[in-house]
């Protein structure tokens, strides 16, 4: 197996914060090639086990059009408790994330999965990381609320916001990683690529 090979990162993620995050410690992709899989949560599964196997499905998919590649793959999953937030598309569904985040402390709960070439022919290493941050909202008047969901900046996020934009003034304390509330916890990533031989800057 060549070198070339032996070193090609694929990204699974639309992402592009997360391929910023990845930038930002150095690591630039070869590819960026998103899953196309079923996000929705199975019955009763609860918050990390969701996360893990999103990422660990995403991971499969494009490593199955990527051979020989290290291919990394992450979901992230906002919760109040057992209840997993949705990814707000819409205004009613960002209202009801901020209703529930206002004035409390969640999880984001970042599942990352590294698949790494053994050079065994087909065969594939797994490894895999569950990172946890709590974060707590200040509680949020009507007006705070109408103005964030005006921004827009909801659309498309776990839970309905974005920390590294506007509702970074609503939150009061985080406790964990800052990257994993992003959409990529940086120190576990890096220590998965190192440990699976990718170099790194």
């Amino acid at each position: 197996m060549s070198t070339e090979t032996t070193h090609r990162l694929v990204l699974a993620s639309a992402s592009p914060r997360r391929l910023d995050l990845l930038r930002q410690i150095g690591v630039v992709p070869d590819a960026v090639d998103p899953a196309d899989i079923d996000e929705s949560p199975l019955p009763r599964e609860l918050p990390p086990q969701h996360a893990l196997r999103l990422a660990g499905e995403k991971a499969a998919a494009v490593a199955a059009r990527h051979p020989g590649a290290f291919v990394l793959a992450a979901d992230t999953v906002v919760a109040c408790g057992r209840r997993i937030l949705p990814k707000a598309e819409e205004e009613k569904q960002a209202r009801a994330c901020l209703g529930l985040l206002s004035g409390r402390r969640h999880r984001v709960l970042g599942g990352v999965v590294l698949l790494s070439p053994t050079g065994d022919g087909e065969a594939l290493r797994r490894s895999d990381r569950l990172v946890r941050t709590d974060v707590t909202f200040k509680s949020l008047s009507h007006e705070e609320t109408e103005s964030y969901i005006a921004s827009g900046e909801w659309q498309g996020k776990a839970g309905g916001y974005a920390i590294q934009g506007r509702a970074a003034s609503h939150i009061r304390w985080i406790g964990g990683s800052y990257s994993n509330v992003v959409g990529l916890p940086l120190f576990e990533v890096a220590a998965l690529l190192r440990g699976a031989g990718f170099p790194l800057p």
